[in-house]
């Protein structure tokens, strides 16, 4: 099989200080802002910590024993950082994703169940319905160049759609995907308090101005989910359903309806960009090797003889699952994360303070030249034996791992499965999409390629 070195970030004008230090508390807001693969220091892919001090101590951790003590063994001590909070808790209130401790638990344990095997698998047919109309779409414009990220994100989206709130309710789709990608655009980057360190009750005013369309997608989801009570829904539960029927088996406790609303509104933003990212970088890469692209076609075409997968199939599809894997290491969708030190520690022989900055940055430590073999290199085959565990975070890990990593993983491998068995996506001189990370690890211009029917 061959084995190339795709254009990567590291190649492309992306590069940074090797210490963040230089960046300085403006440099390194103006770089957070335009990008914050900026923020990390190329070292960071050759060292086990970097640590500095940008207005506040921080630290950047990318060695496996160290990051399995923060996100398993002492999770209740590195809780994610007051600046992740800030952001995203104008949009999906106290859920899941930002809740923490009793309040965490609880609706851990409640949701859980809902991302059961059974679950998950039964939810499939959206995901094979969605992958027929996105190759019926890609389809119509073979021959020309195509926007793989747009196609993947509208693939993505519909299947969120579908498996939260089927048949809608009144939810306008269009509005609540305008509404998340609004907010995000507009309040996800970081302010100068961050930086500083600035306690959370100071109000940030670039975050005060935004979110109307947030607050009316909620107005509508809460009616919903209140018609959902009242009326029932008829056919295959969807996740709304299982939430509703769901307690916590400790308590006895349900959610309300803001619980709900916060919680779908979790699953919508976090349930469809990330997998249409790692879909959009997957076909990027086996654009650039025709080699692995053939060899999953025909895997594909053998399993599927020209329909589209089924979760009955994903099993059969060992390579198509590697490719999907390799893309969440080479560009993992959370590609950075944060915590705040609530207590003394000692990472790497390094001291680590209570209010202390602890940095996950999983783009570098995917990247690790200690951790991995050619690590800009694309190559699908080094995921045909199992990895370490904590050099390989795609979902995180411990407790609080991505409750939706089956879900994904899943849609992931049906939809692409299905399109390369349809199509050769070849690259496409001067289109080379940048990696950009505001939120989320994003394709700056998108990712076209050139699509051709076989």
């Amino acid at each position: 099989m061959t084995v190339i070195t795709p254009i990567a970030p590291m190649t492309l004008p992306v590069r940074v200080p090797l210490n963040n230090v230089e960046l300085g508390v403006w440099g390194s807001l103006r770089a957070a802002r335009r990008n914050v693969l900026e923020l990390i220091p190329e070292v960071a892919t050759r060292q086990p910590i970097v640590s500095g001090a940008t207005g506040k101590r921080w630290h950047m951790v990318m060695d496996p024993t160290a990051l399995k003590r923060i996100l398993r063994d002492r999770m209740e001590d590195y809780p994610k950082s007051v600046v992740t909070k800030l952001i995203l808790e104008p949009a999906i209130g106290d859920s899941l994703f930002v809740a923490e401790g009793a309040e965490w638990l609880w609706q851990r344990r409640t949701a859980a169940p809902v991302f059961s095997h059974r679950n998950v698998s039964a939810l499939a047919p959206v995901m094979t319905a969605a992958a027929e109309r996105a190759a019926e779409r890609i389809g119509q414009s073979a021959g020309r160049a195509v926007d793989c990220f747009d196609e993947m994100v509208r693939a993505t989206f519909e299947v969120i759609a579908d498996v939260t709130i089927s048949g809608g309710e009144g939810f306008d789709r269009a509005a609540v995907h305008r509404a998340i990608e609004d907010y995000i655009g507009q309040t996800a980057k970081l302010s100068i308090l961050d930086i500083l360190g600035a306690p959370a009750w100071v109000p940030r005013p670039g975050r005060l101005m935004t979110g109307t369309a947030m607050r009316e997608t909620k107005r509508v989801a809460d009616q919903a989910i209140e018609a959902r009570r009242r009326d029932g829904h008829q056919g295959v539960p969807d996740l709304l359903d299982l939430l509703l029927a769901g307690s916590d088996p400790a308590s006895g406790r349900q959610m309300t309806t803001p619980e709900l609303r916060d919680n779908l509104l979790t699953f919508i933003v976090a349930g469809h960009e990330t997998t249409a990212l790692t879909l959009a970088w997957a076909l990027y890469l086996c654009a650039f090797d025709q080699g692995v692209q053939a060899a999953a076609r025909e895997e594909a075409r053998g399993v599927l003889a020209g329909r589209a997968a089924t979760a009955a199939d994903v099993a059969q599809l060992p390579l198509v699952r590697r490719i999907v894997d390799e893309a969440l290491r080479l560009y993992p969708p959370a590609g950075f994360l944060s915590r705040t030190a609530l207590a003394r520690d000692e990472l790497c022989g390094v001291e680590i303070h209570p209010g202390d900055t602890v940095m996950l940055p999983i783009y570098a430590l995917h990247r690790h030249h200690q951790l991995w073999d050619n690590p800009d290199a694309f190559d699908p085959a080094r995921f045909a034996q199992p990895v370490d565990r904590f050099a390989y975070l795609p979902f995180g890990d411990g407790p609080r791992i991505c409750i939706g990593a089956s879900f994904a993983l899943q849609e992931a491998v049906i939809i692409l499965a299905t399109l390369l068995s349809r199509f050769r996506f070849t690259p496409i001189a001067g289109k080379v999409p940048k990696p950009v990370m505001i939120l989320t690890l994003r394709p700056e211009g998108g990712v076209w390629l050139g699509v051709e029917k076989i």
